[in-house]
């Protein structure tokens, strides 16, 4: 029966040693997770790091109505007005965009996601290497043509394809 009390005790020890432990490394971290957010008392050389791309905003102020590029080729039916055609929209979201796809009487909508470079975006569509085909991409940073997708037609079938995917990686100097 002693030596029971005895383990008893010695159990009780151990559990009330391991949550002070237990508490003092949780407030540890809480330490080091608030001095890594500047409060506003703090000195200048503590400001967060801002980056162009903050600046952009995620949401447009007003959303144009009229496609903001377009392709549009005259389909050889000599029979039908038709078209080839594409047309970008924006969204209310700064860097999301509404495809709209038209071959003949064929309708597609798809979306595109352009990176944020820390300007506002630009896409653009430029004629691809088939008769009724067009690369959808966006200008840089540097002003140059990044491909994205291709809308295409192949068997009578409107297509769009991925070419490449982007993403934007930050580092930040500590």
């Amino acid at each position: 029966m002693l030596n029971e009390s005895i383990k008893f005790a010695v159990m009780n020890k151990m559990v009330y040693a391991f949550g002070c432990m237990l508490v003092l490394a949780c407030n540890q971290t809480e330490k080091k997770d608030a001095a890594a957010v500047p409060s506003a008392t703090s000195s200048p050389k503590e400001t967060p790091v801002v980056t162009t791309a903050d600046q952009v905003p995620l949401y447009r102020d007003s959303v144009r109505q009229e496609p903001v590029a377009e392709y549009r080729v005259k389909t050889d039916d000599p029979l039908n007005d038709w078209y080839y055609q594409v047309q970008l929209y924006e969204t209310p979201k700064t860097f999301h965009y509404l495809i709209k796809l038209q071959y003949e009487e064929i309708r597609g909508e798809d979306t595109l996601k352009l990176p944020n470079f820390g300007k506002l975006p630009e896409p653009v569509i430029r004629k691809g290497p088939e008769q009724y085909s067009c690369i959808i991409g966006f200008m840089d940073k540097d002003s140059q043509f990044r491909e994205y997708k291709k809308v295409y037609v192949e068997n009578e079938q409107l297509k769009i394809t991925a070419l490449k995917h982007y993403g934007i990686s930050r580092s930040r100097a500590e």
